[in-house]
């Protein structure tokens, strides 16, 4: 159907399931401008009587970029301390982005939050994990209220609750849809598509030729 030789699946999906790998903690130093924020986010969270270790989980440097995993119920508290400590002055959260990994048990969807500091040039990113049978997050509208579309957007898609967004509504499915089709678990279905005369049937009822 789509000129795909050497192969009998016409879907363009290939049927191929990759393996998907979690990255364990880094240990010390981190490299680069990370151990800075480590340190001045120790302090800014102590400040408020919250220590490092309880509101992060685990630090993860990768390809060169840092990832803070942190408890949703500290997540609020992290985020305001990036953003308001004058040696990390994380102005800018640029959205968050939905992650659905099915056989990561206990913590299957994750939510991820890419950070800008302006001030300082510098990037870090927040990183949640929730389990599917209890999606709640805090929102970050209160202290990134740009985030408000991109919550909407997240929760349409994966399914993920924003606890305290002030509409957590659907933004580019219908209101009245069902299931979050950026899912894993969520089946490929479709509708026809007509093109030029000819009609493309949705991904799961494409044929293949062996």
């Amino acid at each position: 159907m789509f000129g795909v030789r050497g192969t009998g699946d016409t879907s363009g999906y290939g049927k191929l399931a990759s393996q998907t790998y979690v990255q364990g903690s880094t240990e010390r130093p981190f490299g680069s401008y990370f151990d800075s924020i480590a340190d001045h986010l120790e302090r800014a969270l102590l400040a408020e009587n919250l220590p490092f270790d309880e509101a992060v989980e685990s630090v993860v440097v990768f390809r060169g970029e840092l990832t803070l995993h942190v408890r949703r119920e500290h997540l609020p508290s992290t985020a305001r301390a990036l953003r308001n400590d004058p040696q990390l002055r994380f102005e800018m959260c640029l959205g968050v982005n939905g992650v659905h990994y099915p056989r990561n048990e206990g913590r299957e969807l994750h939510a991820v939050y890419p950070l800008l500091s302006i001030t300082h040039n510098r990037r870090v990113r927040l990183e949640v994990s929730v389990p599917d049978s209890d999606p709640h997050i805090p929102t970050l509208v209160g202290i990134y209220p740009t985030n408000d579309w991109h919550e909407r957007e997240t929760w349409d898609f994966f399914g993920i609750r924003f606890d305290g967004h002030p509409s957590l509504t659907r933004i580019q499915m219908p209101d009245d849809w069902v299931g979050h089709p950026q899912r894993k678990d969520y089946p490929l279905g479709g509708i026809p598509v007509e093109y030029k005369g000819a009609s493309i049937p949705p991904p799961d009822q494409r044929r293949e030729y062996n």
